[in-house]
């Protein structure tokens, strides 16, 4: 836990003021100002209980006064050599030490609507928590990476270590025997060895680590995690040990804060764990399960993050014995699929859903949304845990992705050849200059040029693009389409490019610096999404000032504010342009619209470029945000059967 910075301006002999009130007789060095406001502020919906501070005084007697604030966070004394108190901080309770007590236990609220208010408030205030933090994560970018999970799990947590936290990342160290390999090449072997039991045997596993960015990257080696192929599959299709896979990696994240002495000390039992999608869903389980009915992790927390939940872990019920779990916790992981759903008349339906069973226990829930964690509390986007999400709705939160401002900066980016800014837009349209030559597109400053990229597939909204496009080929416009996915939209857009020679442009595969200059380039991103949990490539569009079309779901909706030429006295509001219901007619309407503005009124196109670009997109906004979440779960027990 870190101190309280605070002011070195007092006497020996001063006070202690809290909320206002004051506590006499103490004998403090510097003194502490306490602003509680911000837990207190738009809390609508909140039970506000008391705090009671204790602290001793000079003749080593206690004194105890009552405070109207809100409770769960105890003031902690910091003491000298000589036992006197030089000063305070603020610490969870279940790590109170002699010198605070706290007598009360829950908050209750929708948090939702307050995350924003809140994280504007907590970076103002001197007050702040600090945690240990678990990331436990099927991929963490740069090491391992197939989409936004891998994103999330390799920026977030350097934000969150540069605020202070301690944290610690565990993903497994995949080998497959090609360059990749070489991101691991400054892991080192910790030499700590864990045994784990699951699918019946005791399994070995080795930890190794590098310290970077101020984070703890810990890889869980294991003979399954080398293979040719992604994290998740290969030519073939999904592996069919992924249970086993996963399930190992979330026993040993459970015993890595326990073993694993980094930096010369263990990270210890008052964590807090993160367990991203169904990959580490296992961890609130085995909190709960395996290591708090023998005193282990008590004091610990769980927060399950959900980036997509159409991924839920779903096996056979049979596998439930592989798990490492006490029989009697069958019911929390129970999952049983609806008469129109089973395979064949004697199908009974009877899985394993560990992503459910996260949801039931987990202190807090996560999706990289707002709009995405309203979107799974109902039967189209909730994918059968709609229900249970909505009674667990009063610890559910969204809160949109950041992305990687060094890396997606228009003013310095390594994959342009011309920089460009807010105050300094000249250089984007030599961007546009150099794609078209690249792509072998006619050079036409004034063609409003659109781009796609993303993974071919349905729920890319991809087959809408695809009826859209003999309408809109017949406006005067160029169109690139960067991604790979299902075999039969790769073979139409080469198909589509054979058709528009001059219009439209194939970039069959995926191409990080090729992503880059697209962005850059292009006048419009499209980003037709039939569900987008947060997505990231229309804050990279915006961030380089290309105007996102977008499908009004999920993330998208949060993101992208709809352009109002008519709002601050004409002057114009938003950011770009959404769209519903999700038609190919509807999308072509829209991609008009944004054309002709484009074309028609210059001095609006730029604001709506202005405004995107202006927009804070970092982590560490996000980060701030998390810190509130990881505080209200500490302030509530932790689950126990």
């Amino acid at each position: 836990m870190g101190s309280l910075q605070t002011p070195t301006n007092l006497s020996n002999k001063s006070c202690l003021c809290v909320s206002g009130r004051v506590v006499k007789g103490l004998r403090v060095e510097r003194q502490v100002g306490l602003g509680f406001s911000w837990l207190l502020k738009g809390r609508r919906n909140r039970k506000v209980q008391s705090l009671c501070v204790r602290s001793t005084v000079s003749d080593g007697s206690s004194i105890a006064e009552n405070k109207n604030v809100s409770e769960g966070l105890l003031l902690g004394a910091e003491r000298d050599g000589s036992g006197s108190v030089v000063g305070f901080r603020l610490i969870p309770h279940s790590v109170a030490g002699d010198a605070t007590m706290v007598e009360s236990h829950d908050i209750v609220a929708n948090d939702r609507d307050d995350l924003s208010e809140d994280a504007e408030e907590m970076e103002e205030t001197p007050i702040k928590l600090t945690f240990n933090i678990i990331f436990v994560t099927a991929e963490a970018a740069p090491y391992s990476k197939t989409g936004g999970l891998g994103d999330v799990c390799g920026s977030l947590p350097m934000a969150l270590a540069a605020r202070g936290h301690r944290v610690m990342v565990v993903s497994p160290r995949y080998l497959n025997g090609g360059p990749s390999d070489e991101k691991y090449a400054n892991a080192v072997d910790l030499d700590v060895r864990a045994t784990v039991h699951c699918f019946g045997d005791a399994q070995e596993v080795a930890f190794y680590h590098e310290y970077r960015a101020g984070v703890d990257w810990v890889f869980v080696d294991h003979s399954s995690y080398r293979r040719p192929g992604t994290p998740y599959g290969d030519i073939y299709g999904a592996f069919g040990d992924n249970q086993f896979r996963f399930t190992l990696l979330s026993h040993a994240a459970c015993e890595a804060p326990l073993v694993l002495p980094l930096g010369g000390f263990t990270y210890g039992e008052k964590c807090l764990f993160l367990a991203n999608d169904w990959h580490a869903s296992l961890v609130p389980l085995l909190l709960a399960a395996k290591y708090r009915p023998y005193g282990v992790y008590k004091d610990a927390r769980s927060v399950v993050a959900i980036h997509n939940i159409a991924h839920q872990g779903v096996e056979p019920a049979a596998t439930y014995n592989n798990l490492g779990l006490p029989p009697q916790w069958y019911g929390a992981l129970e999952w049983i699929f609806p008469t129109w759903a089973r395979t064949h008349a004697l199908d009974t339906g009877e899985t394993v859903n560990v992503l459910k069973g996260a949801i039931a226990v987990a202190d807090r829930i996560l999706t990289v949304s707002q709009g995405y964690s309203w979107e799974i509390t109902t039967p189209e986007g909730g994918y059968g845990l709609h229900e249970l999400l909505s009674s667990r709705q009063s610890v559910l939160n969204g809160i949109t992705n950041g992305i990687d401002v060094n890396d997606w900066n228009p003013s310095t980016d390594e994959h342009i050849a011309s920089h460009y800014s807010i105050n300094d837009l000249s250089r984007k349209a030599q961007c546009k200059t150099d794609l078209q030559k690249e792509l072998g597109l006619p050079i036409r400053p004034d063609c409003p040029l659109i781009g796609f990229i993303g993974r071919l597939d349905y729920q890319k909204g991809v087959d809408i693009i695809l009826s859209a496009i003999p309408e809109l080929m017949q406006n005067d416009v160029q169109f690139v389409m960067l991604g790979s996915g299902e075999k039969q939209y790769e073979d139409w857009m080469r198909h589509t490019q054979n058709l528009f020679k001059d219009k439209f442009r194939a970039w069959v595969g995926f191409n990080v610096p090729v992503s880059h200059r697209i962005t850059a380039g292009c006048d419009i991103l499209l980003m037709p999404s039939r569900f987008e949990p947060c997505g990231l490539n229309q804050l990279y569009a915006m961030r380089y000032g290309t105007i996102p079309v977008v499908h009004s779901t999920g993330g998208l909706r949060d993101t992208v504010k709809n352009f109002n030429p008519y709002a601050q006295e004409g002057k114009g509001e938003g950011t770009g342009w959404t769209f519903s219901p999700l038609t190919s007619e509807k999308l072509v309407d829209t991609l008009k619209l944004a054309i002709g503005t484009y074309t028609e009124h210059k001095s609006s196109w730029e604001g709506l470029m202005k405004r995107g670009m202006g927009r804070d997109y970092s982590w560490e906004y996000a980060a701030i945000q998390y810190e509130q979440v990881f505080t209200w779960a500490f302030i509530d027990p932790p689950y126990v059967r």
